[in-house]
């Protein structure tokens, strides 16, 4: 029995990495997300864990899929049309929602940037950097840095209703380089971040080994077992 799950993200490569990693998992899962309904929305991320703003997320939209706006939250439709378009597209609600905070931790940093990656450099009143820009910027900050021992964290929380939830996290090693090493795949940090074990940096993986040993790949293996979305022995 498939089952559908409303993104909390509407960031395409989060998706494409989730639908793949249900692929290899056979795991009959049939991501959305917001926009796909006809609305967007934002939560503050306050936590300093990555747990703690990946609850954040998925509550902000599991409450939106009931019509309830929590402070902090913004939606750009009255919250109270959010389980009539979620309706209209699926013909029933709520539905599960799952979010993923996830980042990358250098440990002579301090395990900076960390929750703070995707808005790492930036400043107010400016555009937010790219990533490349902000690829540059870690790069530029480590050039005189031997340790470049470095981890991705992914923390996936899916809500199933209101009474029960799932939350994982998972972590993928690897060392940050001294240049950009750009492939087809992947995205954020990949490009600066190297894996000993297959000489390649995370972009030059072939999207389907990402998808069956990532952090991201990890937590969602866990996070499947749990809600019962594959056998387990």
């Amino acid at each position: 029995m498939r089952t559908t799950v409303l993104l909390a993200t509407n960031n395409d490569h989060k998706r494409s990495e989730m639908e793949g990693i249900c692929f290899q998992l056979k795991a009959e899962v049939d991501f959305i997300q917001p926009k796909d309904l006809g609305f967007s929305f934002d939560a503050e991320e306050t936590s300093d864990t990555f747990s703690g703003n990946s609850l954040i997320k998925a509550r902000a939209l599991a409450h939106l899929t009931r019509g309830e706006l929590l402070p902090g939250v913004t939606c750009n439709q009255e919250p109270e049309v959010i389980p009539e378009l979620i309706y209209r597209r699926l013909g029933s609600v709520p539905v599960p929602v799952l979010s993923d905070d996830s980042g990358i931790c250098v440990r002579a940093l301090d395990n900076q940037p960390g929750v703070y990656s995707a808005r790492f450099g930036n400043e107010p009143g400016k555009d937010p950097l790219t990533d490349e820009g902000r690829n540059d910027l870690l790069l530029e900050t480590l050039r005189e840095t031997e340790d470049r021992d470095a981890h991705y964290v992914c923390n996936a929380t899916l809500i199933l209703d209101h009474e029960r939830w799932i939350q994982v996290e998972e972590t993928w090693h690897g060392t940050i380089l001294r240049e950009r090493a750009p492939g087809t795949t992947g995205f954020g940090y990949d490009p600066i971040v190297w894996l000993e074990r297959f000489q390649l940096s995370v972009a030059q993986l072939p999207q389907d080994e990402k998808d069956r040993i990532s952090h991201r790949a990890k937590a969602i293996q866990r996070l499947s077992a749990a809600a019962g979305w594959v056998d387990t022995p």
